[in-house]
């Protein structure tokens, strides 16, 4: 709601009209009042109210009808009621048939701010939650449901694959783990040539160099000891379609030279082969690691890397598109309530918070089992602090990572620890002071040359 909240307020009592109408005004909202429950029903027919505050009482028409014709005409709309405490059993009647709360006479002021503020907080979240939907859809429209963004790097990034995908070059794709390396090569094997042929992934790290070569290269039937049979290996299983190379940098070096004659010939040969097989993939490679540091340390061959690194994509982290963040939860919201046969939870308003405030060092992965959690968890259908991990609930873990997800300078992490300490002491510098194991001048001093004051 980007003007301000609309409140009608309907009440046949003046003096009391007049006191719910100071109250509210004082919060920003746009309010209109209405002194007879046929005036209000007039104003709720011809415009649109978020909230509509009603006296249940009333004369000719009382606080059921409208809620009632508010329901009918405006379902997305809240309604809250008043009432005498003579008449709070009907006030929760009403609450039965669809009232979000109801206030009782004589009210607090902050008690009835409260339950108006939130009113509009669960009708932002709705409408919220409805946005997310729609952009999911306009995603699965795109053919991009499995990748889950609307950040700008993200959306280039696509973009590039989406043009080099109808290619048959070799890819190289770094990001920290969980950031999607793999998704991103079902990605480009779904927009090329080769489709309808086998997307197979290998991981390169779990693999000694023997039983690799034996994965990737197959072998001839005696080749060694209880090889009985031959086995075509995954390279020639993925003809006509992709190889995916997931951690390739975990490769031995002895492995990445029969990797790169491979690449280089277009053909291998069987462990305990003679003959000569034709390759006929396209080949991407993934890892998390610094590839380029990798190779000035001799832990991964120059003229491999350039084979691969025909065209690259560096993923960024979570931390760097802290706008998806929504988006994703949506998502995962969506598939684990339907994996475990249950209705779709929400977020509350405070878990949305802590789930944009945390840097995520699991990334898109760690935020999927956060979700999972909570929709296993929740009983009342939504998702609430407590259904969090404690560690991203108390956010009380540190992770050394700036918002734009590159590694902080040791000041970046200084200033945190100092306004963290700052906030956990409610401004006292004395006790901040010893929190910090320096003297209160030599705070003074940081607090003054950080802009902390």
């Amino acid at each position: 709601m980007n003007n301000p909240p609309k409140l009608l307020i309907i009440d046949d009592e003046e003096m009391a009209l007049m006191n719910l109408e100071h109250i509210l005004m004082k919060n920003g909202y746009d309010i209109e009042t209405a002194d007879t429950g046929p005036r209000g029903l007039s104003l709720l027919k011809s415009n649109h109210f978020d909230v509509i505050l009603t006296d249940l009482r009333m004369e000719k028409i009382d606080g059921m009808r409208i809620l009632e014709e508010c329901r009918r005409h405006h379902p997305r709309s809240e309604v809250i009621m008043i009432t005498g405490y003579a008449t709070v059993d009907s006030a929760i009647e009403a609450m039965k048939q669809g009232a979000y709360h109801y206030i009782a006479k004589p009210y607090r002021i902050e008690a009835v701010r409260k339950v108006v503020a939130e009113a509009l907080e669960k009708i932002r979240l709705r409408d919220e939650n409805l946005q997310l939907k729609h952009d999911l859809e306009v995603l699965r429209e795109a053919g991009q449901v499995k990748i889950i963004t609307k950040d700008p790097t993200m959306v280039r990034i696509l973009e590039t694959a989406r043009q080099i995908a109808a290619t048959d070059c070799n890819v190289l794709i770094t990001g920290e783990s969980g950031t999607g390396k793999e998704l991103l090569a079902r990605f480009l094997h779904e927009h090329s040539k080769r489709s309808q042929g086998p997307l197979l992934a290998v991981n390169c790290g779990v693999f000694n160099e023997e039983l690799l070569t034996n994965e990737l290269f197959g072998h001839e039937k005696g080749a060694y000891t209880g090889a009985d049979t031959g086995k075509p290996g995954i390279m020639e299983l993925a003809k006509g379609g992709t190889l995916f190379l997931d951690e390739i940098t975990e490769m031995s070096t002895n492995m990445q030279a029969k990797l790169l004659r491979v690449i280089q010939e277009r053909q291998l040969m069987r462990v305990g082969g003679t003959a000569t097989i034709k390759v006929d993939l396209r080949l991407i490679a993934a890892t998390n690691r610094n590839v380029q540091e990798a190779v000035q340390a001799n832990h991964f061959r120059k003229d491999l890397y350039y084979r691969l690194n025909v065209v690259s994509f560096e993923l960024p982290p979570l931390a760097a598109r802290k706008g998806d963040i929504p988006l994703l939860a949506q998502f995962f919201l969506e598939k684990h309530a339907k994996l475990m046969a249950k209705e779709m939870p929400s977020l509350s308003r405070e878990v949305i918070d802590i789930l944009k405030d945390y840097d995520y060092p699991g990334n898109v992965r760690e935020l999927e089992n956060i979700i999972e959690r909570g929709v296993a968890l929740t009983t009342e259908n939504v998702i609430e602090p407590q259904h969090l991990p404690d560690d991203i609930r108390d956010l009380k873990i540190l992770t050394f990572r700036r918002k734009d997800g590159a590694m902080p300078t040791l000041e970046e992490q200084e200033i945190l620890y100092i306004k963290q300490v700052l906030a956990e002491t409610a401004g006292n510098k004395t006790a901040a002071s010893e929190i910090l194991g320096i003297d209160r001048v030599s705070l003074w001093r940081k607090i003054k040359r950080y802009g902390l004051e």
